[in-house]
C-alpha cells in the first residue's frame, strides 16, 4: 500500500520516497485517511511488517494536581521510538524494491540511538552523523548499538547536510513523515489511558516531531467521533532555543545568538517544520519558554517524587509550575539516565 503522504503547503501528494514536494518544495505529512482503529498497528495500513523491540503501552502517574505520561518507557529510554518503530518498518517494507541496504541519520542525541536500535534490529547498516564536538552518554549508546559515527566539522545544518548526501538512504526523523506519523500511537495511547481526555497537554518542542505527530493523532480521533474536541498543546521551549515561542508570543528570536541551556536535546534553532508548529499552537494551544535555573529546580523537584527525567524532559514541569493550568497531562520525554550529570 501506498504510504497517503501530502505536501504541508500546496497538498501534492508524494510520488515516491522524495523528501520535499516537488513543487514547491515544502515537506511532506501523512494523512490518515480512515477512521480510528482500535488495535493500535492497525491504524498504520501501510506497514506490511511491524519491526518491534517489544514496546508497551507507557504508564500514567497521578500526581497532585496534574498527570504525567512516563512516555521514555520505551526500549530505547526516549518517546522517539514510537517514530523509529514506523519509519524503520517502512524503510525494511521496501528496502527490496529500493535497493536499500544502509540507511544516514543526523542526530547526536535520542534520534539517533533510536534509529540505530531500530535499523540495527531491521537487519540494515546504520551511519549517524554527529558533530564533531559530541560526547557524553547518548553518543555511547549510538555506538552501542553498532551504528558507524561520522563527526562532521560545522554547524547543526552541516551536519544535517552530510547525512543527506551520504548516498545511503536518508532516514531523517525530521523529514521522513513516517517518523511523525508514527507519534500518533502517543495521542491514541492517553485517549485510551483516561476516561475523560486532558484538556492540557505540556509537550517540549524542538524540531517539531512530536508536536506535529501529536497533533495529528489527536486530530484524527476527533475526526473518526472518537473525542469531541482537541486539548491544548502547551509546547515549551528553553530561552535560549525558542524560534516557536518567540513567532507565537510575538518575541524577537535570533536564531544565531551563542546562548545555550541544560536542555541538550531542545537544540533546534531553525526548524525546517515551524511553518506547520506556528499553525498547529495558533489554533490548539500556546508556547512558554523557562530558563535553566527553572529547569534545574524541576528536574530535581521530580527526582525526588522518584522520576528521574532528562532536563528537555524537566522543561514540561519547569512550565507547568510557571503556568499551571488544570486538567493537565504533562509528557515526560527521555530519561535522565541520558543525561551526563
Amino acid at each position: 500500500m501506498d504510504v497517503p503522504a501530502y505536501c504541508m503547503v500546496c497538498g501534492n501528494k508524494r510520488s515516491g520516497e522524495e523528501l520535499r514536494c516537488n513543487r514547491c518544495g515544502s515537506p511532506f505529512e501523512i494523512r490518515t485517511e480512515f477512521r480510528y482503529r482500535d488495535r493500535i498497528a492497525d491504524n498504520f495500513p501501510y506497514i506490511k511488517s511491524i519491526v518491534s523491540l517489544g514496546e508497551c503501552e507507557t504508564p500514567v502517574f497521578h500526581a497532585d494536581g496534574f498527570d504525567m505520561k512516563i512516555d521514555y518507557m520505551l526500549p530505547t529510554f526516549s518517546y522517539k521510538d514510537r517514530g523509529s518503530r514506523v519509519l524503520i518498518s517502512h524503510i525494511a517494507d521496501i528496502r527490496d524494491s529500493e535497493g536499500i541496504t544502509r540507511i544516514s541519520e543526523d542526530s547526536s542525541g535520542n534520534a539517533g540511538a533510536s534509529i540505530a536500535a531500530y535499523g540495527s534490529a531491521a537487519g540494515l547498516a546504520v551511519d549517524i552523523y554527529v558533530p564533531e564536538t559530541v560526547a557524553g552518554k547518548k553518543f555511547s549508546q549510538i555506538q552501542a548499538y553498532g551504528a558507524h559515527v561520522i563527526r562532521v566539522n560545522g554547524s547543526r545544518e552541516d551536519v544535517q547536510a552530510a547525512a543527506e548526501r551520504s548516498g545511503s538512504f536518508y532516514a531523517s526523523h525530521v523529514l521522513r513523515p513516517e517518523f511523525r506519523d508514527g507519534i500518533r500511537t502517543l495521542a491514541y495511547e492517553i485517549f485510551r489511558q483516561f476516561d475523560r481526555m486532558p484538556e492540557n497537554i505540556y509537550i517540549p518542542v524542538s524540531a517539531g516531531t512530536l508536536l506535529l505527530g501529536l497533533y495529528s493523532g489527536l486530530k484524527h480521533l476527533m475526526d473518526s467521533g472518537e473525542i469531541d474536541h482537541l486539548p491544548r498543546i502547551i509546547a515549551v521551549q528553553t530561552e535560549a532555543v525558542s524560534p516557536l515561542c518567540a513567532r507565537i508570543n510575538g518575541k524577537t528570536y535570533d536564531p544565531d545568538n551563542k546562548l545555550s541551556s541544560i536542555a541538550d536535546a531542545l537544540v533546534s534553532r531553525r526548524p525546517i517544520l515551524i511553518e506547520k508548529m506556528h499553525q498547529v499552537i495558533s489554533d490548539h494551544g500556546r508556547c512558554i519558554t523557562v530558563d535553566d535555573d527553572e529547569i534545574m529546580d524541576a528536574r530535581n523537584k521530580l527526582a525526588r517524587k522518584g522520576f528521574l527525567v532528562e532536563y528537555s524532559s524537566a522543561t514540561v514541569y519547569a512550565a507547568f509550575r510557571k503556568k499551571p493550568l488544570e486538567k493537565s497531562l504533562l509528557v515526560m520525554t527521555g530519561s535522565g539516565l541520558k543525561n551526563d550529570s
